[in-house]
């Protein structure tokens, strides 16, 4: 039978569908990108903010109708809206014939089953469990990086987030099987590890009773094949002396650390239930640039969150100025049912999100083509993904580029590039977010 799998939101709830394909490949399903040839059809979906509630919802809609002029038998739902609104599905969309929790994905071949016998199902168990997958995870990037989840849910509570009550509280995997599954996807000829989490700064504290991160990175580091660690999601507060120093002296870890900040007005901070303030950001993101000065800094903000007045605003636009992060994202503040945030006073209205939000990114531009131009002249490390058609050129990422999320560089050469080779690159020119680079050869410089 042929099989569609849909999977959208975050690169952790990817790693959650590539485990879902490995079982359902050891079935001996049939993979395809067709959606009228498919069989079966499993979407795993998202809720965070609003704006990925709908494309869930969309999503499953759109496949719901392939029940009726497609090849479609079964139709399952997994992941975070699966798990927020199991009720709501399983009363409104009717072709939805299986329901998986965000903690039950590994049960998606019974549940399968069952479906294509008949049988409506939804199996949900308890948040705090980590789903056990005894299969090959299949990997959907390409090949030459994937995601390495190194925990499940989080304990934070920050007041506008929903993540808790979806993926309940934080449960680091033991190193042992994040060593063996590196070990795997290494022997498939994956060369980047992109560290995940929700927050991957606390890993190992609730199994070990400290804080681990920097052990795990080691033991990583010694797995041949493996050439770029990258680490995302470390909450600014949690980033350790020890952390910095493994970051700075093992080679295969890359200069490049995702700090989610979300504001840098301390009264929002603190409306936020995050647990740190400007005075704190300003001396870790100092720090990190001492202790290691070409370090990559990606963040992420809210604007409009309730209670923030222009002032706030103003604060948040000095903040990002003076800081001059080399990546960053901002997202309009989404009120989500069942936080604290969404009844908060003070909502701000969605024109005035949208106008700061805007005004950020406008400023970040200005910034990131700034440290863009900055790199001409240089020669750096590039991990080639694939040809430019038609062109003798290639699209590549550098260390400060995380994929999906950051910029590429794009390398002419007349040389024959395979997807997944690094090549020593120079910078020739800037493109706001991306580069412009040729092979560098040092002995015809």
């Amino acid at each position: 039978m042929k099989l569609l799998c849909i999977s959208l939101g975050c690169d952790k709830n990817l790693v959650d569908t590539e485990m879902m394909l490995g079982l359902l490949n050891k079935d001996g399903y049939e993979f395809t990108d067709d959606e009228q040839e498919a069989d079966v059809i499993v979407i795993n979906t998202c809720c965070f903010i609003n704006d990925a509630k709908e494309e869930s919802v969309n999503t499953i809609l759109e496949m719901a109708e392939l029940k009726k002029t497609g090849n479609c038998k079964a139709l399952i739902v997994t992941g975070c809206l699966a798990q927020r609104y199991k009720q709501e599905i399983i009363d409104e969309i009717p072709e939805v014939d299986g329901i998986l929790g965000t903690s039950t994905y590994d049960e998606i071949s019974n549940v399968l089953k069952q479906a294509l016998q008949g049988q409506h199902t939804s199996c949900f168990h308890d948040l705090d469990l980590l789903p056990d997958v005894k299969a090959e995870r299949v990997i959907t990037t390409g090949g030459y990086y994937a995601f390495l989840k190194i925990a499940e849910g989080c304990d934070k509570r920050c007041t506008y987030c929903i993540i808790p009550s979806l993926r309940g509280s934080y449960r680091s995997v033991p190193m042992e099987k994040l060593v063996s599954e590196a070990e795997e996807l290494a022997e498939k000829g994956v060369k980047e590890l992109i560290l995940v989490a929700q927050e991957t700064t606390l890993y190992g504290v609730d199994l070990y009773g400290k804080k681990m991160l920097p052990e795990l990175l080691h033991k990583l580091c010694r797995i041949s094949g493996i050439q770029w660690i990258r680490v995302q999601y470390c909450y600014p507060e949690e980033i350790t002396d020890e952390l910095i120093e493994t970051i700075k002296t093992e080679e295969k870890v890359c200069n490049y650390l995702d700090i989610p900040i979300q504001h840098a007005s301390d009264k929002i901070l603190k409306r936020m239930g995050r647990r740190t303030n400007q005075e704190h950001l300003r001396e870790m993101v100092a720090k990190l640039r001492r202790e290691i000065p070409d370090m990559a800094l990606r963040t992420t903000l809210i604007s409009g969150f309730p209670g923030e007045t222009q002032e706030d605003h103003e604060t948040l636009m000095q903040f990002v100025d003076e800081m001059e992060f080399e990546r960053l994202g901002v997202f309009a503040y989404s009120a989500e049912e069942d936080t604290p945030a969404a009844g908060f006073e003070n909502q701000v209205p969605e024109e005035v999100k949208e106008e700061r939000r805007d005004e950020l990114m406008e400023l970040q531009q200005e910034i990131a083509f700034e440290k863009s131009e900055a790199m001409v002249g240089k020669v750096v490390e590039v991990m080639i993904e694939g040809k430019v058609a038609d062109e003798a050129a290639y699209v590549g990422r550098t260390y400060m580029d995380a994929p999906n999320v950051d910029g590429f560089i794009f390398v002419n050469t007349g040389e024959e590039l395979m997807s997944g080779d690094f090549v020593r690159v120079k910078v020739t020119g800037a493109m706001d977010y991306d580069l412009i680079g040729e092979v560098y050869d040092e002995f015809t410089e």
